[in-house]
């Protein structure tokens, strides 16, 4: 541990940081295998609901530096695609 003061309050600042940023990423792959599994189904109803949860998610991590912006657009345009395989 830290001897100074404000090094210690920024290890522990950066433990929470470090704490929600992995619960945020997990529920964006949560949500994406979701998704994963509703297309697997082949329900389309369910599919589209979930997709719509996945979108905002990683739209949302993108927002916080979860994930750069390209990779969220990469990931939403597989996403679209395979909802777009199970709508037809």
């Amino acid at each position: 541990m830290a001897n100074i003061k404000s090094s210690e309050k920024r290890v522990l600042l950066s433990r929470k940081a470090a704490a929600r940023n992995k619960a945020a990423r997990s529920l964006m792959k949560t949500n994406i295998k979701k998704f994963d599994a509703a297309v697997s189904d082949g329900d389309a109803k369910a599919a589209q609901s979930a997709y719509i949860t996945a979108v905002k998610t990683v739209d949302r991590a993108a927002t916080r530096g979860l994930i750069h912006k390209n990779k969220a657009a990469r990931r939403k345009s597989a996403l679209t695609k395979q909802l777009n395989a199970v709508s037809k």
